[in-house]
């Protein structure tokens, strides 16, 4: 706790879990009271920030100077080091670019879902025939995935985005906003970047060796490998996908999902629920699933900027 902001988060952190006074909590981590009593004046520019990710996005590869340049066309004055700050703050860097051309995704800041369809997360599992050593490996035969063989990880990753019977396209509520994916070279191709300009779609790409910004498709993953691939030798790639197809379904109709109160999601989304409220949020069921000890910090990981991306 080095700014005065995570020692403010920290003070009121100690005055909601532990029921003490601020100046015990103060006292207690070291902090002052009069920083932590302070309310900044400085406004929150939303207007600029605004345009100014609305900028960068279509001008991917523009630094803080040209979009300040274009800023100051439109009529909007503002200082050059505070343009830095906010584009420093809003994750705006533009990275360099190295080797060969790949998909670059958008440059804003990835925010929690609030309805169907608002983001997907997509991610690669493997696993190993059981008793083939054609290509030889410990403790396993070949690498497989249950798919077609391929070339190229970027037409995979495109079939399994919207191809037949995998994709958008049998969903009933249709494409996606955006998708969410790691920077591995099978989701940074040609392809990709081909299929998102075609179809209008974002593509998110998570800070490299971060894994928890794409926490939805981990836990996937990790249900996935602990209640199937750890559980089933496979003996050929017909049987691989079989089994797949078996597991997909029970995930989706009969398996219990404590965030959705326990019911499975074709049921979920069959009764109408998650329901929009009037703020367009989601209202969840009560499920299972532990309430977390301290209660959500107002500037903690449920903030909209609390999940910033690289690219």
């Amino acid at each position: 706790m080095v700014t005065p902001v995570a020692r403010r988060e920290a003070v009121v952190h100690l005055c909601r879990s532990y029921e003490v006074s601020q100046r015990r909590a103060c006292t207690a981590i070291g902090a002052d009271r009069t920083s932590v009593r302070y309310r900044g004046v400085r406004p929150d520019d939303g207007v600029i920030r605004a345009r100014l990710r609305e900028l960068a996005g279509q001008r991917k590869r523009f630094g803080y100077r040209r979009l300040h340049i274009l800023l100051a066309r439109e009529g909007v004055r503002v200082n050059h080091k505070k343009l830095r700050r906010l584009y420093r703050e809003e994750r705006l860097q533009v990275r360099r670019r190295g080797g060969r051309k790949r998909a670059l995704g958008t440059r804003a800041l990835m925010v929690l879902p609030q309805g169907p369809n608002q983001r997907w997360s997509l991610d690669f599992v493997s696993d190993a025939l059981a008793g083939w050593a054609a290509v030889p490996r410990p403790g396993g035969g070949r690498r497989l995935h249950p798919g077609m063989p391929v070339p190229g990880g970027g037409y995979l990753a495109v079939r399994a985005t919207g191809g037949a019977g995998t994709g958008y396209r049998d969903c009933p509520q249709g494409k996606p906003l955006a998708c969410v994916s790691d920077n591995g070279t099978e989701l940074t191709s040609m392809a990709i970047l081909r299929w998102c300009q075609e179809r209008g779609i974002e593509w998110h790409y998570i800070a490299p060796g971060k894994p928890q910004q794409n926490a939805f498709v981990e836990s996937f993953n990790g249900r996935l490998r602990d209640e199937l691939l750890n559980e089933t030798l496979f003996t050929s790639l017909a049987h691989a996908r079989v089994a797949l197809a078996a597991w997909r379904n029970d995930y989706n109709t009969v398996r219990p999902h404590s965030a959705t109160g326990n019911q499975p999601p074709a049921i979920y989304a069959k009764l109408g629920v998650p329901a929009m409220q009037r703020d367009g949020t989601l209202e969840l069921l009560g499920g299972s699933a532990p309430h977390p000890v301290a209660p959500p910090s107002q500037m903690g990981s449920n903030a909209e900027r609390a999940l910033p991306i690289a690219g």
